[in-house]
């Protein structure tokens, strides 16, 4: 038996100030980025497959990276989507976040599948043309954005006029 408290409230008893979307347009926006994110991952498997069974010339080591990169960017998007709520921010500062982590975790995932084909690995400055040119490239598209992007997560739990 339901007692009258337990009845939720009609849109009509509720403030409007206080009715918030169910899901709001940012979360949707990362969990379908999340959820192709982790189709792509998944259909990675295949291009680790045939970098290990030689079918086609990339590092393994670097395939199975991209691969790992797309799923563990699965896990990134859906957690900061999940914590929007949570933050500090409106709809277009969620929104901001919201690409800059769809952004950086889509290019981590692309730059690491061509660099399994060019088979450099990118990660310092060492004057070959094609490494280089692929540090720059995951300097610029992946490790700033998300460096911001997980700066920005974090500032955002913290409470309006907060010293």
């Amino acid at each position: 038996m339901r007692t009258a408290s337990a009845r939720p409230l009609s849109d009509a008893a509720v403030p409007e100030s206080t009715v918030v979307p169910l899901v709001q347009p940012a979360a949707r926006l990362m969990a379908h980025a999340a959820a192709w994110l982790m189709l792509v991952g998944l259909l990675t498997g295949g291009y680790v497959s045939a970098a290990m069974t030689g079918k086609v010339p990339a590092d393994p080591h670097m395939a199975l990276a991209a691969h790992l990169n797309a799923l563990m960017g699965t896990f990134f998007l859906l957690g900061v989507a999940w914590t929007l709520p949570m933050l500090r921010y409106g709809p277009v500062g969620q929104r901001r976040l919201a690409w800059a982590v769809i952004v950086a975790n889509w290019a981590n995932w692309g730059i690491t599948c061509v660099k399994a084909w060019l088979r450099v690995s990118g990660v310092d400055l060492i004057g070959q043309p094609t490494n280089d040119a692929v540090f720059g490239a995951l300097t610029v598209s992946v490790v700033l954005p998300v460096l911001v992007a997980a700066g920005a997560w974090v500032y955002g739990f913290r409470r309006t006029g907060a010293r």
